[in-house]
């Protein structure tokens, strides 16, 4: 029977696993708390926004007093701390010291402003890069590589790839079909619904579908993970919500970060951003275990475009 990942918080002790694996380091706190913070309750919610707007005062609180400033409980702090991967407030007190640390030192910038309507247009350069730059590191401190290591192994010996994407995501899952196409993969991305779903009946073990959904809710593509799911095929989940729907679905799930979603800043710009690194890793990992193959395949399709000549009258 395949292994279903719900995304639930495991208690500590207990054999799941994410017991036993180290509690993130400092630089991989803040990205914890921006992509799971969307998934929690209000009230720990708030107690992972107060970690994150002051790791340096809030490492210098009890449990009770961390309770006492974001109106909570002690239960809920150490509820929260045991979500962002501490074993308790004690762990997650050490982080915070960690992080302060490094921000002090500058190697953990502060968070910008969100862009502004009347931003200059240079402002609105730097804050975007900054915020790109954020994301990729927040997405590569948060990515589990065990995770990874078996998509890119399940990918590299499949019979056949499906992708399911809509909207934004959908954009990321041809440049991933693209990208296995090259290297000599059978890989198709479904951007239309019913079309993913007859697709998706007819694989089975030995094939492997891929969802990407940043809200891990979108039933577009959650439906036909769940035939594939079922049909025996291995299930890869990209999102930001590890423990949303789409990972009853998905053998092995890969998380992505996104930057602060404002006005002028849509979560399907972030998200991209996030989910184009874990394609490449992807794409990497692949050409790496099928080098014997995969390298002339690209260099195949290398020679093929730089023969592609533009017929004469065409020319602009």
């Amino acid at each position: 029977m395949k292994e279903i990942f719900t995304g639930a918080v495991p208690a500590a002790g207990t054999g799941s696993k994410s017991s036993g694996s180290a509690p993130p380091a400092p630089a991989a706190l803040a990205a914890k708390v921006r992509t799971l913070a969307p998934s929690m309750t209000r009230s720990m919610q708030r107690v992972a926004e107060a970690v994150a707007a002051d790791p340096a005062g809030c490492s210098a609180l009890t449990v009770t007093g961390l309770a006492e400033l974001t109106g909570t409980s002690e239960a809920t702090v150490v509820r929260t701390a045991r979500l962002l991967g501490y074993p308790g407030y004690r762990d997650l007190r050490l982080a915070l010291a960690g992080l302060a640390a490094q921000q002090q030192s500058g190697r953990a910038p502060a968070v910008t402003a969100d862009i502004a309507v009347d931003d200059p247009i240079a402002d609105v350069v730097t804050k975007l890069a900054y915020d790109e730059q954020q994301t990729l590191a927040d997405t590569a401190a948060g990515l589990d590589t065990v995770q990874l290591g078996a998509a890119v192994a399940a990918l590299a010996g499949a019979r056949r790839v499906d992708i399911y994407g809509v909207g934004a995501s959908s954009l990321v899952g041809m440049d991933l079909a693209q990208k296995l196409l090259r290297i000599g993969l059978i890989a198709h991305a479904h951007t239309d619904p019913h079309l993913a779903v007859t697709n998706a009946v007819q694989l089975r073990s030995g094939d492997v579908a891929v969802a990407i959904t940043h809200s891990g809710s979108t039933g577009d593509v959650i439906e036909p993970l769940r035939v594939a799911f079922d049909r025996g095929a291995t299930t890869v989940a990209i999102t930001g919500r590890p423990d949303g729907p789409v990972s009853q679905y998905a053998d092995h799930v890969l998380t992505t970060s996104t930057a602060r979603e404002s006005e002028l800043r849509p979560a399907a710009m972030s998200s991209r951003t996030s989910q184009l690194l874990v394609v490449d890793c992807l794409f990497i990992g692949v050409a790496q275990r099928t080098y014997d193959t995969a390298a002339p395949a690209l260099a195949a399709s290398y020679e093929a475009l730089a023969h592609r000549h533009t017929p004469r009258g065409n020319h602009r």
